[in-house]
């Protein structure tokens, strides 16, 4: 089997690697817009698989991986914020709140696609406006979803509970992907 792991992530390649898997990155070019229709909560598994769909066709000894990270709260959707000013808003929206993430993973050979979504629920303290420019200035998080990374200062610093997995809100729902390659 030669895994194919559609992803520039460095946390997910890390993941990956951690589990005792060998792969190959490859990189998947399509435009990621969820329709209006398709729930937050639905919205990681959507582009998982439309990520795995827009991919070339598999030979029958390759297994594709493609993840799809979201963040919400109160069922809005916080993508990568795209400059300073939007991470502030979005940093200052979830401070003090629980708010969600989802993962979407989409495990896809040549006769089958599987694709599932885990969730976890986190907690954060209270950030303030100084523990944000700390944050923005010195972690950039503009490759992030919802602003943050928890392997980072914000993480470790802010997040008062977590009910769900830790590699959900790092970007690969672990359990889930160990499980359904074992299987294949």
């Amino acid at each position: 089997m030669k895994l194919l792991l559609a992803s520039q992530s460095p946390r997910r390649k890390e993941l990956l690697t951690s589990l005792g898997f060998e792969f190959e990155v490859v990189k998947i070019d399509c435009e990621e817009i969820v329709p209006e229709h398709i729930k937050v909560e639905e919205s990681a598994a959507y582009l998982s698989d439309l990520k795995a769909n827009a991919f070339r066709s598999l030979e029958k000894d390759e297994v594709l991986l493609t993840a799809d990270t979201v963040v919400a709260i109160d069922h809005q959707f916080l993508g990568k914020p795209s400059d300073e000013k939007e991470a502030k808003q979005m940093l200052q929206l979830l401070s003090g709140k629980t708010h969600q993430v989802y993962t979407g993973i989409t495990i896809k050979t040549s006769d089958k696609t599987i694709t599932q979504t885990d969730v976890a629920d986190v907690e954060l303290d209270e950030i303030t406006d100084d523990e944000t420019k700390y944050y923005i200035k010195n972690y950039r998080p503009f490759d992030k979803a919802g602003s943050y990374g928890i392997q980072e200062w914000l993480g470790m610093a802010k997040i008062k509970k977590i009910t769900g997995s830790y590699y959900t809100i790092m970007g690969l729902p672990t359990h889930l992907v160990y499980k359904i390659l074992k299987e294949i």
